[in-house]
């Protein structure tokens, strides 16, 4: 932190926000800083300084313009409730990126996206078709310069190809419930068990399905007047809102891995 911050001033940077978490399980130390420093001459000198303390004190470090506007691919299936709410938020700069294409192995939501003058590729996929899909998808991220691919519903495994070529650069929303029903129907499932929270859980995606790290989570109360259609939802509600703050926190560089877990800066 003095190292960091010593730099900084050095350069005639000024700190205006810093966030720090030692994990003393693992011995890892996290840091963010946000800093602003004169026009002239611009972050070259300072970061080549921030380069070498990073190789001396053997940090992971990650330099980001604060103004960047990063994009992202959206990819969906037949629940839109999530797509139509990261647009949204895009459109009315609460969510600051750029969304470059819609991809869907359905054709259902070219409309929304044409009304958001939003790119819409459908790109349809069978147990046969899916290499070349996922490889079409890979080459469009690549071509569009996305930063993060995001699952809105996305209504497919991903191949263990294409997890690793997104690894840290991919989103997935889910229904979690307390307990959490896995397969068909989950609404219904959680109606029949008389369940009194329901929630959502946003994640990056790994190999193991639904496993991968956790960055956000929305929980509500319900109770036993509510049948499966309303249950539904207030599911998609809690769905939105934890994707999108996943999305953005991601965005704006405050979501660090930490094995199996997340550290987030909020």
């Amino acid at each position: 932190m003095h190292a960091v911050a010593g730099a900084l001033a050095g350069h005639g940077w000024n700190i205006d926000d810093s966030q720090q978490f030692a994990d003393h399980d693992t011995g890892r130390f996290f840091m963010r800083v946000e800093a602003s420093g004169p026009a002239a001459g611009g972050t070259g000198p300072l970061a080549k300084e921030l380069e070498e303390l990073a190789a001396r004190f053997s940090m992971e470090l990650e330099l980001h313009e604060r103004d960047e506007v990063p994009r992202i691919l959206i990819l969906v299936s037949q629940f839109g409730h999530c797509l139509n709410d990261l647009l949204y938020r895009c459109s009315t700069g609460a969510l600051r990126c750029e969304v470059a294409a819609v991809v869907s192995n359905h054709p259902d939501f070219a409309p929304l996206a044409a009304a958001y003058g939003i790119e819409f590729h459908h790109l349809p996929v069978t147990k046969e078709t899916r290499p070349a899909q996922e490889s079409a998808i890979l080459e469009l991220a690549g071509s569009l310069g996305v930063s993060l691919v995001v699952l809105a519903r996305y209504m497919q495994i991903l191949s263990p190809e294409m997890v690793d070529r997104l690894e840290g650069r991919a989103i997935n929303i889910h229904h979690s419930f307390l307990p959490s029903f896995k397969g068909a129907r989950p609404y219904h499932q959680a109606y029949e068990r008389g369940v009194k929270l329901i929630g959502a859980t946003a994640h990056y995606v790994t190999s193991e399905l639904d496993e991968g790290p956790i960055i956000e989570q929305e929980v509500t109360r319900v109770d036993h007047r509510m049948g499966p259609a309303r249950l539904s939802r207030i599911g998609e509600d809690l769905e939105c809102l934890a994707l999108a703050r996943a999305v953005s926190w991601h965005l704006s560089h405050r979501v660090m891995r930490n094995g199996s877990r997340t550290v987030v800066f909020a």
